[in-house]
């Protein structure tokens, strides 16, 4: 019989095969390797300082065998998140990725130089969506409804915590993740310091339904 993938709780023998998932999606949702000299920079930015932060916030697709093929995780408090990024996390991690000198000229230093700037987390516009979220999955894992089941997941957890709404900042490069947002439910937030040509700033309210902007009514995501 074919196992059968499903959403799961993370575990923290997941952490290699959640790096390997970011660093395979991280280029506009396509493998990163080939445009770093060292990728590891991407998961300590986005995705490892998160289940060392806040695990209770992070699921896991399974492909039901045990390896973690896609993974959803965030925060419920992103100004928390980002003073515990500086204090509990970077310190961790700055040795092996220092911050650059000078403007960042390569995808590598761009990268540290998030690392080591936490605070660039808190928009002033984003405050009404306090909790924040990363999703990836391999490429070959998408398109099968299973984003959809990771994103109720960790909708349901944050509901848990009385979290009303959630954000996420995205290339505006990426279009197909763009599309998938949009399926749904998220809405643009236009935010002041950020240039829409490279990142785009999305928002949605934490439960299951959200309102059609064509009817006003009450529907679930497609």
């Amino acid at each position: 019989m074919t196992a059968t993938a499903s959403v799961r709780p993370y575990r923290p023998a997941d952490a290699p095969a959640l790096d390997d998932i970011c660093i395979r999606t991280a280029h506009n949702g396509r493998d990163s390797r080939p445009e770093y000299v060292d990728p590891a920079i991407l998961p300590a930015v986005f995705a490892a300082p998160y289940v060392h932060l806040d695990p209770g916030l992070a699921f896991v697709l399974d492909d039901g065998a045990g390896r973690a093929v896609g993974y959803v995780l965030g925060t419920a408090d992103t100004a928390r998140f980002a003073e515990e990024f500086r204090v509990k996390w970077l310190p961790r991690v700055a040795d092996r990725h220092p911050a650059p000198q000078g403007p960042p000229g390569t995808p590598d230093e761009v990268m540290a130089g998030l690392l080591h700037d936490p605070e660039r987390m808190v928009v002033p516009e984003l405050a009404a969506y306090p909790a924040h979220l990363h999703i990836d999955l391999l490429p070959e894992w998408q398109g099968r409804g299973h984003g959809r089941a990771l994103m109720r997941a960790f909708w349901r957890a944050l509901r848990e915590r009385g979290v009303p709404a959630v954000h996420l900042v995205m290339a505006t490069a990426n279009t197909p993740a763009r599309a998938f947002y949009d399926r749904l439910g998220f809405h643009e937030i236009a935010a002041a310091g950020l240039d829409p040509a490279d990142v785009t700033c999305l928002g949605r309210t934490t439960q299951e339904t959200v309102p059609d902007w064509r009817t006003g009514r009450q529907s679930a995501p497609s």
